[in-house]
């Protein structure tokens, strides 16, 4: 009776040993695995040395031209060399680091920090497993947001003098009188525009049109002036006033009595005495009536005796 129970107890404390174990292993992995450590994947350790990490903790990313390949294993100060840490980093078995690479810290916009391996162009030599691998610094976004700051606190009292400027400005009685003239005129643009866009639909084809019709006629007009002979006209234009000059040369002649006319006073005198001898009789005759008719009909009675 004593084996069996025995046999009984130790089936249980082996059974309960069992279940410890794996939970212990299990609790091992899933820790392992949220850092990002696959227990069970075959990886290569290298060392890259740090004057300053920045923040750099276990379990952080390592890239690759972007890809993720690893991760930070380890970080610890070598005691030895002050002012150096060592990061050990777990990377996948297949990557293989040319020589002249190098492992970059780059500080994130966030405080984050990440590492980047930057691989160079050397085909045929390459770091071993347990190599260790120049470190460099990159603060990334950090660096400039820290190079721009001195120029900010510069610019601060500048940007306080102008909000000051702003709000004295703002404070003025007429900038409401001045919003509403803005309101106004924009509002006057408004109907501006409406018109405009109605003489643009409604006049101006109209006018439009009439130029075309002005146009056309220019084209007749045009056409017609090409039809007509100038040389032709000029001809007749050129006889016409070569005849206006002989004209003109024989009024300026006394050889003719519109030349003695204009250009002998005397005949001009005699006309003109003739007219006004003339014109002394009818007015003599409008008179005198009597004298003349008299005369006249006392001659024809004497014929007739």
């Amino acid at each position: 009776m004593t084996r069996p129970k025995i046999k009984k107890l130790f089936t249980q404390e082996v059974r309960i040993g069992i279940t410890g174990i794996v939970s212990l292993f299990i609790l091992i992995y899933g820790i392992n695995y949220l850092k990002g450590i696959n227990l069970f994947k075959p990886a290569s350790y290298f060392y890259v040395k740090y004057t300053n990490i920045y923040g750099l903790t276990v379990s952080s990313p390592v890239f690759a031209d972007g890809y993720k390949i690893g991760l930070v294993h380890d970080i610890h100060y070598d005691y030895n060399n002050p002012g150096n840490v060592v990061v050990a980093v777990e990377l996948d078995a297949n990557t293989r680091i040319p020589k002249g690479s190098w492992a970059e810290l780059e500080t994130e916009m966030l405080g984050s920090v990440k590492m980047n391996l930057m691989l160079a162009n050397n085909p045929r030599e390459r770091y071993a497993i347990g190599d260790t691998i120049p470190g460099k610094e990159n603060k990334g976004m950090t660096a400039s947001v820290s190079a721009l700051l001195p120029q900010v606190e510069q610019m601060l009292p500048k940007l306080d003098a102008i909000l000051t400027s702003l709000n004295r400005i703002l404070g003025d009685e007429n900038i409401p009188a001045t919003l509403q003239s803005i309101r106004n005129t924009a509002a006057n643009l408004e109907v501006s525009t409406a018109q405009l866009n109605t003489l643009m639909r409604r006049d101006i084809p109209q006018l439009t049109s009439k130029m075309n019709i002005i146009g056309d006629n220019f084209i007749a007009i045009s056409n017609n002036l090409k039809e007509i002979d100038l040389n032709a006209t000029f001809s007749k234009i050129d006889s016409t006033l070569h005849n206006v000059k002989i004209i003109t040369d024989k009024l300026n002649r006394k050889d003719n009595s519109i030349g003695l006319l204009l250009n002998d006073p005397d005949f001009y005198n005699n006309l003109n005495a003739t007219a006004n001898n003339a014109a002394s009789l009818l007015e003599d005759m409008q008179t005198h009536p009597k004298r003349y008719v008299h005369f006249s009909l006392f001659g024809r009675k004497n014929k007739t005796k």
